[in-house]
């Protein structure tokens, strides 16, 4: 299913948090962690997206499985799902 402009700004914003998690992203939208890096890589200007693989890079709250700690389910009201 290809991706309205809408949802494209809604995963960039979502990538962009600390706190949501790729997992999280997957589970919206269908999007692997690789697949939302090759989104923003062809989204973003190149300098903005090394500084945001830079960020993300090894980020525990960027991947579940790194995390250390349980995070409440936050959700916004402008994210999809349950």
């Amino acid at each position: 299913m290809p991706l309205s402009p809408a949802d494209i700004d809604r995963i960039i914003q979502m990538a962009w948090e600390d706190r949501t998690a790729f997992d999280t992203i997957e589970t919206q939208f269908g999007l692997t962690p690789g697949e939302v890096i090759k989104l923003m890589r062809s989204e973003m200007k190149p300098s903005s997206f090394r500084m945001w693989r830079e960020r993300t890079a090894g980020r525990k709250t960027k991947h579940i499985a790194l995390r250390d700690f349980k995070v409440g389910r936050f959700r916004c009201p402008d994210q999809k799902g349950p």
